[in-house]
């Protein structure tokens, strides 16, 4: 259930809000801050390019590997506890980064951000959910996700900016500066809910596989794990390593147009999120239809590039970077699953459960382009051939497949449950004819 926040405190309610917003931006930064120093990375640990992808690689499978452990983390201590946690263990992977002189430390160092990135977003999610009114949840959520991402600018500019003016350690000394200093404004500012602290009851380890057996076994869950994997993967793998290389190396555009191509998905994601949060508040029981047309939607426009014969048109191009842009909002409708179908105590674990599906798929992904391409590619060369990148990407169609499917069975299971409830899903035309004349469109519906 979603707490109800306190009509007479609006500016306490922003303040917890603007300080679990600075954690999430934070870990955000943390998280891409060795992308844009990779060039620096390969000089200082004397490594290749596989090397620093490995640091990449490793830092997403601890943070997909630990979403399910921190979630029950979450429900036994709250999410301040956690946020704390994190964002001191991410400060210490930042420090070692820093003093950091062989490869084996800088892993060891990664293995640290990613753990307590974790641990961040999921407790922002929390707070929001308890902070916020029910019907206002999904597009807080969406604002959460799309100004957290100003932590990746931080990264690709004034980071850039002190590692050429200062050296190495200082820099990398600086960001877990950042880190200290969201702890004390979490440790200060933030509270649980409005009503307190929110600490679950110790449990056994029995009670602990019990209650991640009914998170599992919740088909709502497993509808949001399947609709954070089917939206996530595809725009995550191109904006966070193959997009570059694909616009650059295979679609030979010069690198100012690849970088601004870069920059419009993270634009039009900032417009699009706001509106997706919108909509799921006002139709709460059709959220799987919009996960369905941003999948069909996505893949289309790849399917339409990878075809095209010889290098895409600049237009279409623009045009598959506009889909790629509606899938990390996409996403983000996963976690209202998690928010609306599950009781208080089983929020954290089962969004720990929703946030794994995008994660692996991504890293499966992105081992898996990167695999077909070093088949299809002479040696050690990094010059693919447009033919190699199309089979690449081909990789791409089996999670299209295995997530629109589990979207389609679960949203029946889901479906199946609310009608012996005696929750009446209207047709989705009179549906919207209702919310279009003011009325509710789903008069039965829950209001979790």
């Amino acid at each position: 259930m979603t707490a109800t926040t306190p009509a007479r405190a609006p500016l306490r309610v922003l303040v917890v809000w603007a300080v679990a917003l600075a954690a999430y931006t934070v870990a955000v930064f943390h998280r891409s801050s060795l992308g844009v120093a990779a060039v620096q990375a390969q000089e200082r640990f004397s490594t290749g390019a596989s090397a620093v992808a490995l640091f990449l690689v490793l830092q997403l499978a601890v943070y997909a590997a630990l979403q399910i452990p921190v979630g029950v983390a979450l429900d036994r201590f709250g999410p301040r506890r956690l946020l704390l946690t994190g964002a001191v263990t991410m400060a210490a992977g930042q420090l070692l980064l820093g003093l950091a002189t062989d490869v084996p430390s800088a892993i060891a160092a990664r293995v640290l951000v990613g753990t307590g990135d974790a641990m961040t977003f999921i407790s922002v999610l929390r707070v929001i959910s308890f902070w916020f009114p029910g019907r206002t949840v999904p597009l807080v959520t969406q604002l959460t996700g799309i100004l957290g991402q100003v932590g990746q600018v931080v990264a690709a500019y004034p980071l850039v900016a002190l590692l050429r003016g200062t050296s190495w350690p200082v820099t990398f000394a600086g960001a877990a500066a950042t880190g200290v200093l969201v702890a004390v404004l979490v440790g200060v500012a933030l509270r649980d809910s409005p009503a307190g602290p929110v600490r679950g009851p110790a449990a056994g380890l029995a009670q602990l596989r019990r209650g991640l057996a009914d998170t599992w076994h919740e088909p709502g869950n497993r509808l949001g794990l399947y609709t954070h994997l089917v939206t996530q993967f595809s725009g995550t793998v191109f904006a966070l390593l193959w997009g570059y290389p694909f616009l650059t190396v295979g679609q030979g555009l010069a690198p100012a147009t690849a970088a601004g191509l870069l920059t419009l998905l993270v634009v039009v994601g900032m417009v699009v999120g706001p509106l997706f949060g919108r909509l799921v508040g006002q139709w709460p029981l059709r959220r799987s239809n919009l996960v369905l047309a941003i999948t069909a939607a996505t893949a289309i426009a790849w399917t339409t590039v990878l075809l095209w014969p010889g290098r895409a048109p600049l237009w279409l191009l623009v045009v598959l970077v506009l889909v790629l842009a509606t899938n990390g909002p996409g996403s983000m409708i996963a976690f209202d699953y998690a928010r609306t179908e599950n009781p208080a105590e089983r929020i954290g674990s089962a969004t720990g459960v929703v946030n794994v599906g995008g994660f692996l798929a991504s890293l499966l992904t992105i081992l898996g382009v990167g695999a077909v391409l070093d088949l299809l590619t002479p040696g050690a060369s990094t010059a693919y051939s447009l033919d190699a990148f199309r089979a690449a990407f081909a990789v791409q169609y089996l999670f299209w497949v295995l997530g629109a499917v589990g979207v389609v069975r679960h949203r029946r299971q889901v479906r199946a449950r609310l009608a012996r409830e005696g929750v009446v899903l209207a047709p989705l035309h009179l549906a919207v004819g209702a919310r279009l004349r003011g009325r509710s469109a789903y008069p039965l519906a829950p209001t979790r």
